[in-house]
């Protein structure tokens, strides 16, 4: 008896060191040492400093830096997110305890009676035997109380490695959160800029309108006076329902981004309006943000790091891996020990008694010899969900880089293309001056004057245009490069 329990042991000993299933290793890229598009202005190849604001803060927007720092907090999707990962945790403890013995209590009052007449025992409890008395009484009844105690012994790693993968599972869920939250900082930013966007074009507009209104006054004096046409008149209306018809376009599309940016702080329209309304800090003389500092691109390996779904899909593979594993060791035996002690007696003052103590302990095995190719099959599958997810990470790294160089090459020419609208801009301030100059000697008529002024507005209105386009890409920039953007 003690041999077959030595011998027991020391299977278990040298088993124990036969975990299942490939190890891990994390795929290793070859990436170049900078972008492409690496010089673009306003860039820079050194990583994110530590301890640093957020890049958003470069805005210079005390209401933009609120409405984010609100966001963060108040998003439903990202509280969503947290209960999440909460439930993945809660997920990992429960595998984990399948690593630990499980001990239940009870306890408890048993009565039973034989019936004399049963085939078997009956005999025993009647007095209509040879002896002419019954051997045990008809009539039982006892005490128990004790634990049960029931572990599978994972030898070969199957529970060790459902654990990891449901660790890793929960880290995955830990990222998600992070880049959810990465997109909608980034959605609000957008949103706020788009509509102090909206809000500029639109004071714009109004100005225009006033000045093709003077314009059309000047013209129907002109033609009352015989020196107009009715060909300038119509022009002029034109231009100024023309004029008049972008306001409401403006005006949807402020309400729009401010109802969007309702959604994403999680507050009602009404009170979105009510803030923002009710905000000192926004007007339409102020000028649109615009982003005063360089966007430190670090080296396309950095990516690797900073970019959640690259993270995301690394974990993938690691955890199907984990699952390859469980998959491959579920082919073994399983071995389990039960044991159950407790004690048992007729009267409950005997129950604690030494004499009432009672046991019983087993150790079994499970191995399924044959399922018809099931467990194989099962393999193959978790086989080619880690090539799929290895696939995938490829798949993601190349987005990822394809992603950042589109961004800098449109951020690079974006910040070009305003340069060359200021430049207009300021040609046509100049030319405003010198139309009212030439009105004041008497050289030209207003009407030069009202359509140099017209030219200035349109001006405007592409410099507002131009800054919104350099200022989204600086964000979606920002946003592909990665990193952490989540307020403490």
């Amino acid at each position: 008896m003690k041999l077959h329990k030595l011998s027991l042991i020391a299977a278990a000993l040298i088993l124990s060191g036969c975990a299942a299933g490939p190890d891990y290793q994390p795929p290793k890229q070859t990436l170049d040492t900078e972008y492409l598009y690496q010089q673009t202005a306003g860039t820079s190849q050194q990583a994110v400093l530590a301890n640093t604001s957020p890049w958003w803060y470069q805005f210079n927007d005390t209401m933009l830096n609120q409405l984010v720092a609100d966001a963060q907090h108040q998003n439903i999707p990202l509280q969503i997110a947290a209960e999440r990962i909460k439930a993945a945790q809660a997920y990992q403890n429960v595998v984990e305890s399948f690593k630990v013995p499980t001990i239940s209590l009870g306890a408890g009052y048993s009565s039973f009676g034989l019936s004399e007449n049963d085939p078997l025992l009956g005999p025993v409890v009647s007095t209509n035997n040879p002896l002419g008395t019954a051997l045990i009484d008809s009539s039982q009844e006892a005490f128990h109380a004790g634990a049960t105690i029931a572990w599978e012994m994972d030898l070969f790693g199957r529970i060790d490695k459902q654990a990891q993968a449901a660790a890793i599972r929960k880290e995955q869920a830990d990222i998600f959160r992070e880049g959810l939250t990465t997109m909608i900082t980034s959605d609000v930013i957008h949103n706020y800029l788009q509509m102090r966007g909206a809000q500029a074009r639109k004071a714009i507009a109004a100005g225009m309108v006033r000045d093709q209104e003077e314009t059309l006054t000047l013209i129907e004096k002109m033609l009352r006076s015989g020196y107009g046409s009715e060909l300038d008149l119509a022009r002029a209306k034109a231009m100024l329902a023309a004029t008049k018809s972008v306001i409401p376009q403006l005006q949807t599309a402020e309400s729009v981004h401010q109802q969007r940016l309702a959604i994403l702080l999680g507050e009602t329209p009404a009170g979105m309006k009510a803030r923002l309304s009710q905000s000192q800090l926004l007007s339409a003389s102020q000028p649109v943000p615009e982003l005063s500092g360089i966007i430190p691109t670090g080296l396309p390996s950095d990516l690797l790091q900073r970019r959640p779904d690259i993270r995301i899909a690394e974990r993938e593979m690691a955890a199907v891996n984990a699952e390859l594993g469980a998959a491959i060791a579920n082919q073994y035996p399983k071995f389990y020990l039960t044991g159950a002690p407790g004690v048992l007696a007729k009267d409950f003052d005997d129950l604690f008694s030494s004499d009432s103590a009672a046991w019983i302990a087993n150790i079994g095995v499970s191995w399924n010899l044959f399922d018809g190719g099931r467990n194989e099959a099962l393999i193959d599958i978790q086989e080619a969900r880690f090539k799929s997810s290895a696939l995938s990470y490829q798949h993601t790294v190349n987005g990822a880089i394809g992603e950042v160089e589109t961004l800098l090459y449109g951020y690079g020419n974006s910040q070009q293309y305003q340069a060359l609208v200021l430049e207009s801009k300021a040609e046509t301030d100049k030319a405003v001056k010198k139309a009212k100059s030439l009105y004041a000697a008497g050289l030209v008529d207003y009407l030069t004057v009202l359509d140099a002024q017209r030219q200035q507005h349109m001006m405007a209105d592409r410099v507002i245009a131009a800054k919104l386009q350099t200022a989204n890409l600086a964000t979606g920039l920002s946003k592909a490069l990665g990193g952490d953007w989540e307020l403490q």
